[in-house]
């Protein structure tokens, strides 16, 4: 996969690979050369996925009553997957294919593929089926009882992301199968070559071909799919601006895991802990804030540290130390997919321009010699230290501070003792609620501020992070009815089913 051998993508609709009209060649996001030709699917291409949406029924392809040994079949489906990405040959193929499309480090790209494969271990054997667990309540008089069901949907549709090309649609997709619906995927089209080489692997390991659509293309197209299928429900994984969209356009029906501007508070006890536990405090900021160049909605956006941390800590210091190892050449950084380089050094002189206000690191463009395409963004991982006092003096200058920055960005402030009510008052004034940090042991402290805040994903203690995300705990906003969950029985269960109540009278 490379300019001389560029890879091509097809869409896949009811069982069947189908090559369009035209293409469009994305740039190698290392060197710009073209290396990815993908389907740029017009509106006229779309009436096969429409129809086939149409003809899902509402009760889905299985249900509680309706070919209930489905649910066995994709409990075998997905323990053959976890097999099959268990062979380092496999996983190592698609760790290296994300690294392609989605450049991060191997370690990163390796930990996606890892999580993936145990969400599909989780839901082998009997598991899928336990999803769809239901209950029974006693009637008033003999031959009476009400029962409880998990219900699918029927047609419905995910729209994915491009910063985790493996994992967000592959776990959302394979809880609308297993719940019983038909999902059409659309995953960004500079990174859905991912998801189509899954398609085909749950394709060999026994997947119905036609129960999942997979359509490649532009936004807008998948859009026009929505507003003339209807489909039953939809989940939406990706900016603000695009939830809101087809909130509208779907009238409601749909969940959202969109922006994530997270923070992480370091709580008063940095003394209480030993100089290897404050190094590690620091290391997992500059994980969190820079892993992946700052590309996940669950990143350090913004870091209020206790100036028992700032000033009777290396914890600057250190985070500077760390975030100076990161280098393009092992991709720990890399380039920035959805803001230019430009853009975020004007962000940054925004900030600057703050009362107080200065960059504490990078701020500038990458210096490493490279070939990112102008398209795509190359800075160096960037800290700028705004006074807690400056940031909360007008809305206008919380609005710029708390301005979700999908790069290696982040905003980093200081507190002092007295000073918890105005940290608290900038979390409260914070739109979206994700992932969250607790830092610390103090449990009074704790308590303080998990019953202030709602963010749905928040770690607590002084191991706390806001990324990670893995398969074995929720992962969503909190605070928005339309909130979407992922990976767990909770989150599939919420996301990809609807209650149904049945009540028996039959009589004495």
């Amino acid at each position: 996969m490379s300019g001389k051998r560029p890879a091509k993508c097809e869409n896949f609709v009811s069982g069947k690979w189908l090559p369009v009209s035209e293409y469009k060649v994305f740039p190698d996001p290392l060197n710009g050369e073209p290396f990815l030709s993908v389907p740029n699917t017009s509106f006229d291409e779309t009436k096969p996925f429409i129809a086939s949406l149409k003809s899902v029924t509402k009760s889905g392809l299985h249900n509680p009553f309706k070919s209930p040994e489905r649910y066995v079949m994709y409990g075998g489906v997905s323990k053959r997957v976890a097999q099959e990405l268990g062979r380092p040959e496999v996983s190592d193929f698609f760790a290296r294919l994300i690294q392609r499309v989605a450049p991060k480090s191997y370690k990163q790209a390796a930990g996606e593929v890892a999580v993936t494969r145990a969400f599909f271990e989780n839901f082998s054997g009997d598991q899928v089926r336990f999803l769809a667990r239901g209950f029974s309540n006693p009637g008033d008089h003999p031959g009476q009882m009400s029962s409880g069901y998990r219900w699918p949907y029927g047609p419905v549709t995910l729209i994915a992301p491009f910063n985790f090309p493996l994992e967000i649609p592959a776990l959302q997709a394979m809880g609308a199968l297993f719940m019983g619906n038909k999902p059409l995927v659309h995953v960004d089209a500079r990174v859905s070559v991912v998801f189509e080489q899954l398609v085909r692997l749950l394709l060999h390991c026994g997947m119905p071909a036609a129960d999942l659509d997979l359509l490649h293309g532009p936004g807008p197209t998948m859009g026009h799919v929505i507003r003339q299928a209807k489909p039953r429900n939809t989940l939406f994984t990706g900016s603000q601006r695009v939830a809101e969209l087809l909130a509208e356009q779907t009238h409601g029906r749909l969940f959202l895991e969109d922006a994530g501007f997270d923070w992480k508070l370091l709580g008063p006890d940095a003394a209480a802990h030993d100089a290897a536990t404050q190094k590690y405090v620091a290391w997992q900021c500059d994980q969190d804030a820079y892993a992946c160049s700052g590309q996940k909605c669950s990143a350090q956006s913004i870091l209020f540290a206790h100036t028992n941390w700032s000033k009777g800590t290396q914890l600057f210091e250190q985070m500077k130390e760390f975030a100076s190892r990161r280098k393009l050449s092992d991709l720990t950084i890399g380039p920035v997919l959805s803001w230019t380089t430009e853009n975020m050094l004007k962000h940054v002189e925004k900030l600057k321009s703050l009362p107080g206000a200065y960059v504490m690191f990078g701020g500038e463009a990458l210096s490493e010699p490279h070939s990112i395409p102008a398209v795509y963004g190359a800075v160096q991982p960037t800290a700028v230290f705004v006074p807690l006092t400056s940031m909360l003096a007008s809305e206008e200058a919380f609005a710029l501070c708390t301005t979700e920055v999908f790069g290696p960005f982040q905003v980093v402030t200081e507190w002092s003792d007295g000073e918890l009510p105005l940290v608290l008052e900038a979390l409260e004034r914070m739109e979206n609620h994700l992932t969250a940090a607790v830092v610390s042991n103090d449990v009074s402290f704790q308590r303080k501020v998990l019953e202030a805040t709602v963010n749905g994903t928040t770690y607590c203690g002084i191991r706390a992070r806001t990324t990670g995300a893995p398969q074995n705990h929720w992962f969503g906003p909190c605070g928005d009815p339309r909130g979407a969950g992922i990976g767990t029985p909770e989150a599939i269960r919420l996301v990809w089913s609807c209650h149904r109540e049945i009540i028996k009278d039959e009589g004495p």
